[in-house]
Parts: structure tokens; sequence; C-alpha cells
């Protein structure tokens, strides 16, 4: 996400806009073409050219909303596009093929333009997670973020009893989805819900396949597991999350 975005040149015009480049010349000029109240520079024939899968590395930190966020007012920016109001939002169609969460980092798949009908089999495929885990303490949140609520001796865990306690998490398991998560409740996350202090229902259990987790490192309090999952239901209408903090 550093530095300048650049654009490809391409005669063809890729999906997802909501308005065109005029013809160039004195009437039609690039640079200050105005249509429905977009502004077009005149690099916005490229911009509307660009299309496809492109995989963004996502630090810690940021929200996988937040890069989809950045990386669109960067192309915009790059393009010379103005707009007014939320006019902004409709004229780069852009999606990602799966949430992660804001403490994690990783490949976040962004689709672009034709691109985002895409996404759908990048939600339906099979994920690999790397985990690192604490023993003896538990926090409000299942992940380092948040509070620590529980402490425990740790002393007579061993490498084999947390090999033993993994085999119960792989193959086809029902996971409670974490109260602090991306997914929504009228339109909020529920971590934001959280935050504020408001009662959160839990979600209802959901199928998740596990096809691998092993214990990658053990050097007691910390160890890493890795891990490949997958949902068993493919339901695009919901959010079909597999929570690798439900499972570490």
């Amino acid at each position: 996400m550093a530095g300048g975005l650049h654009f490809p040149s391409a005669p063809g015009r890729g999906g997802g806009r909501a308005a065109r480049p005029g013809p160039a010349g004195p009437a039609g000029s690039m640079a200050a073409r105005e249509a429905g109240g977009v502004v077009l520079g005149k690099s916005a024939d490229k911009l509307f050219s660009l299309s496809g899968l492109f995989a963004v590395y996502k630090p810690k930190g940021p929200t996988s909303a937040g890069v989809l966020n950045l990386l669109k007012e960067r192309l915009l920016a790059e393009a010379g596009v103005q707009t007014n109001g939320n006019k902004r939002n409709q004229v780069l169609k852009i999606g990602h093929g799966g949430t992660l969460d804001s403490a994690a980092a990783g490949v976040l798949v962004v689709g672009i333009g034709k691109g985002t009908k895409m996404l759908r089999t990048m939600l339906a495929g099979s994920k690999k997670y790397t985990a690192i885990g604490v023993l003896g303490k538990a926090t409000d949140t299942l992940d380092a973020t948040g509070r620590v609520t529980e402490e425990k001796p740790y002393d007579q865990v061993t490498k084999g009893d947390l090999e033993n306690v993994l085999q119960k998490f792989t193959g086809d398991i029902m996971q409670v989805p974490p109260l602090y998560s991306a997914l929504k409740k009228d339109g909020e996350r529920l971590s934001t819900l959280m935050k504020r202090g408001e009662a959160v229902e839990a979600k209802p259990a959901r199928p998740v396949r596990v096809y691998s987790l092993s214990l990658q490192h053990f050097q007691p309090p910390l160890f890493t597991l890795g891990k490949g999952q997958r949902l068993l239901r493919s339901d695009f209408s919901c959010h079909c999350i597999c929570f690798p903090s439900c499972l570490a």
C-alpha cells in the first residue's frame, strides 16, 4: 500500500463504473469533463479499464473495510476523479473476498470492476492460518487485543496435552462465532456494540470443516498453530466466516 499506485494502459474498459469518460477534444476534455456530479481527470479512462483480482497485503491494525477505502481513495486520486457527496463511492466498484480481523495480518483478495463478480469463489474456498497463542491467559476478545479476564498456571501443560486437544477441533465441528467479530447486528459490527457496552447475543453455531490443525511450535507460555479450514455451507447471503480465535 505504500507509495503510488499506477494504472495499466488498456483499450478495454472494466465493469463496475458509474460514469464514463466523454470524448476527447475541446467540448469533451478529459481534464474537465463532468458527468452526474463526477469530474473526470484525464487518467480516468485508465481507472475504468482496471479490472480483476488483486492480492493486497493487510498489516495488523487496519480493518479490511479500511484497506478498501484507502485503496479506493488512492486510485481515484491518481486518476484525477473528483466527486460530489456520496457519488464518490459509486465511481469505482471494489470489494474483498473475505474479512481479515484488524488484529490479523495477511493477504486480502481484492476485486475491482468485473473482478468483484469473482469474489464469491474466494469466499467458498479454503483458508490457511497461522496463530500464536499464550498459555494460562484468557481475554474477553479471544485474541491479544482484549482485556485479560482469567489467568491460570500452565506449568503442567505438555506438548502432548495440547496436541490431544487439537484433535478435538479437527474435522467437521460446530463453531460459535465470537462476540468481538465483524458480524453485524442491525447494520453495526458486533465488536462495535460490545465496545459500547451494549448487550449482544451470541450467533448460532455454524458448521465448519478444519482440514488440519497442527502444533508447529511449543515453548511455554507461547505456542504456534497452523491450520487450514473451510465452511461446509456456501450461503453467500450471510457472513460465512470461520474464526481462528475460536480454535486457538
